[in-house]
């Protein structure tokens, strides 16, 4: 499968939204970092919880603010509403390439965002000091994604070299 062909393909901010929560959408990124934009996103959230525009502005808004574990939260998220657009019934950790082969054919650009989710809870999980998690993660990627057309292979040489260090300083 090539990840990378985008012709033709509607993205997650494509799908219509009302003009409310655009509104608050649109004002919270005016006035971030103010406090007062969570306040916005989550009222969003609250309106249009599985749409994934409104996930990813959370994401963003708790990435920035360095809040990973909420970032993760949000991550996970995003993976169940696309998993479940995607009429895929397993967990990540269960995920093989035919349930994203049947994936493709609702929506590569879908499919492609599942994936991106899968290696933002990766790095989530490295900035959080969850090697193993982090691992077990872009191993999954690594077996979805052959080609490293999402670029795991280097988040993966870094989470394996600082789970040798780690190591390798527990154990002298």
């Amino acid at each position: 499968m090539d990840f990378l062909d985008f012709e033709g393909q509607d993205l997650y901010f494509d799908d219509p939204i009302s003009d409310e929560v655009k509104g608050l959408l649109d004002n919270a990124a005016k006035i971030y970092p103010d406090e007062e934009a969570e306040h916005l996103l989550m009222r969003a959230y609250f309106l249009e919880p599985r749409h994934l525009m409104v996930l990813v502005a959370l994401y963003r808004y708790f990435y920035y603010q360095h809040r990973y574990e909420d970032a993760l939260i949000i991550a996970d998220r995003s993976l169940e509403v696309s998993a479940d657009k995607l009429d895929i019934r397993v967990n990540w950790w269960e995920l093989k390439p035919e349930h994203l082969g049947s994936g493709v054919f609702i929506s590569m650009g879908l499919t492609r965002f599942y994936l991106l989710g899968l290696k933002a809870r990766s790095y989530l999980l490295l900035r959080l000091n969850d090697l193993d998690g982090a691992i077990d993660c872009l191993s999954k990627l690594e077996e979805l994604d052959p080609n490293d057309q999402f670029g795991s292979a280097f988040l993966m040489k870094v989470a394996r070299k600082e789970r040798g260090d780690f190591l390798r300083l527990v154990h002298g």
